[in-house]
């Protein structure tokens, strides 16, 4: 015998669509790095996302909306992702840049421990945004985050210095801009219990993980979808399709395990 299913039972046999976030790093075409997307791939990308009848949206919609959105978002805030601002233009894609403010003062590179191999063959490609970008950023209706003070891995730090990574970028960022610093980006996509807490009582509205758990509801790990140079159209689709993002719970596919030779750290009882 069949028993019709009523709309409620429908939906709730059936969750709404999370919108789907993206993550860049760099946008280039000589950096021969996971990290490096060619501008050309990146409209590709967009574009096809467009296609599909994905709808952009901010940040914050990104967040606290449902149904077929798009966001994207860019983790260090690296010089070279100024080249993509005419394709976001044009396509009318909103876009958030996570900025570490210690990278934002003065001719400075992105000198973290995991990327010494690339230094100085690189240093060109590593090469992040000063303060006069990020605030031509934000006149141009670019949203700009946090990305901790100085990138570290949060998960390893005592409560102390988690709370000034992100409470002290946070307060940067604003000071220098003059506007409203309202989420923050983990770098390395780590983050845990902890530091999920620690983002929420440093004044974040919410916080961005990489991948992320695509059923989790917590405003403190919004879940994203990295993309990486030599990612393929057909890898694009199936990552960014709804059984593709899925798929994205295994660790593999983090941020950690596509940089080549990325360290991470032993991690520090919560205190």
């Amino acid at each position: 015998m069949n028993v019709p299913l009523d709309s409620a039972l429908i939906s709730n046999l059936t969750p709404p669509l999370r919108p789907l976030v993206l993550c860049y790093h760099a946008i280039s075409e000589g950096w021969n790095d996971p990290l490096a997307v060619p501008l050309d791939a990146f409209e590709r990308q967009l574009r096809g996302l467009l296609a599909r009848r994905y709808r952009p949206v901010g940040a914050a919609d990104a967040v606290a909306a449902t149904g077929r959105l798009l966001h994207v978002t860019f983790d260090d805030a690296f010089r070279s992702v100024t080249k993509a601002l005419p394709v976001l233009e044009r396509l009318r894609v909103s876009a958030t840049v996570f900025a570490c403010p210690r990278f934002a003062e003065g001719a400075r590179r992105f000198d973290i421990p995991e990327l010494a191999a690339q230094m100085p063959e690189n240093s060109e490609h590593l090469a992040t945004m000063g303060w006069p970008e990020l605030q031509d950023l934000v006149a141009r209706g670019v949203e700009v985050g946090s990305h901790t003070l100085s990138h570290p891995h949060l998960t390893a730090l005592d409560d102390h210095e988690l709370g000034r990574e992100l409470r002290e970028s946070r307060e940067r960022l604003e000071d220098k801009l003059s506007v409203r610093c309202r989420f923050l980006a983990y770098p390395f996509g780590e983050e845990d219990e902890r530091v999920r807490a620690a983002a929420r009582s440093s004044g974040y509205e919410a916080a961005f993980a990489l991948p992320g758990n695509q059923a989790s509801t917590n405003l403190y790990a919004v879940p994203r979808v990295g993309i990486w140079r030599g990612d393929g159209s057909l890898r694009v689709t199936v990552k960014t399709s709804a059984a593709g993002r899925k798929l994205l719970l295994d660790p593999l596919t983090s941020a950690r395990q596509r940089w080549p030779g990325l360290a991470r750290p032993s991690q520090r009882s919560a205190r």
